[in-house]
């Protein structure tokens, strides 16, 4: 779909061998198994994906770890994509540990975000805590960007302050913060809160996830309508495509959760595509380890 190829800044994998996860246990039953590279890399080698960004899925330094392994081991897959980055945990609670990490090469090799699974975390106001802050100001001092997760309506605002008051932190609304298609009711406050987002120019959103939020694909004119007025409020250059694989209406099924966005993508100009394929992630998900180049 672009001359340099889709980038897939949203794709998880796991293994459950070794516990953790504990939201799985709530999720469809399908979705209950190991999300394996070798199950998904023909499907996106299909779609003509050269770089995948793995997202972190528990909130474990050994998570994180797990990502970076096989971020490894797919670079030398024949046959497989160009390049592959993780989006980490780190402990942004303890800003001391978070410091030795970001100075860490070894801890960072790979990273090009971090993200906490917020909506899982039983505090509400995790992103607002004061030592939460300071690590965010230190990933800002970095160059390393913070993933929000399913953020509406719980933590699209606090995202929004978080813009605010960290200065330099870029901050990644994960699926467009999850808009609740399909409900007239909540819609136009998922609208108001996302336009207030965008106002700030650290941020940057994801069209990812849109095919399990609210009503998803079946919900064909709020999809529409979502994607429209992201490419109003961001523009191209700061939306990034991802897949959320293997979240989908029919798990681990590529183009269940990723059909009905990339068709309403192909109708947009080239150079509108091609940022949002390929251009905003390879100026927003820059490896850490590397100076941010």
């Amino acid at each position: 779909m672009t001359d340099t190829g889709i980038t897939d800044t949203h794709l998880h994998l796991w293994d459950r061998s070794g516990g953790g996860y504990g939201w799985l246990g709530g999720a469809p039953e399908a979705l209950r198994r190991d999300a394996r590279w070798e199950e998904v890399a023909p499907q996106q080698v299909a779609l003509g994906t050269t770089r995948v960004v793995l997202v972190q899925a528990d909130d474990t330094l050994a998570d994180t770890r797990a990502l970076q392994d096989s971020a490894a081991r797919i670079d030398t897959l024949p046959g497989s994509v160009d390049q592959v980055d993780v989006v980490a945990w780190l402990p942004l609670a303890d800003p001391v540990a978070t410091a030795t990490l970001l100075d860490d090469a070894a801890a960072m090799r790979r990273v090009v975000g971090v993200r906490h699974l917020v909506h899982d975390d039983p505090d509400p106001g995790f992103l607002d805590r004061p030592e939460v802050r300071e690590s965010l100001t230190l990933l800002a001092g970095h160059g390393v960007p913070l993933d929000v997760p399913d953020a509406f309506p719980r933590h699209l605002d606090q995202a929004t302050r978080l813009a605010d008051e960290v200065d330099s932190l870029v901050v990644v609304l994960d699926h467009l913060g999850k808009p609740p298609l399909g409900d007239s009711r909540d819609l136009p406050r998922w609208e108001e809160s996302l336009r207030a987002f965008a106002a700030r120019g650290t941020t940057i959103a994801k069209l990812s996830g849109l095919a399990t939020s609210g009503q998803g694909y079946s919900a064909g004119a709020d999809l529409r309508r979502a994607v429209d007025l992201a490419l109003e409020l961001f523009g191209p250059e700061r939306l990034m495509y991802g897949s959320d694989w293997p979240i989908a209406p029919v798990p681990f099924d590529l183009g269940s959760g990723t059909g009905d966005l990339l068709a309403l993508l192909a109708d947009l100009p080239a150079a509108d595509r091609e940022q949002i394929l390929h251009g905003t992630a390879a100026r927003v998900y820059r490896r850490a380890a590397d100076g941010g180049r």
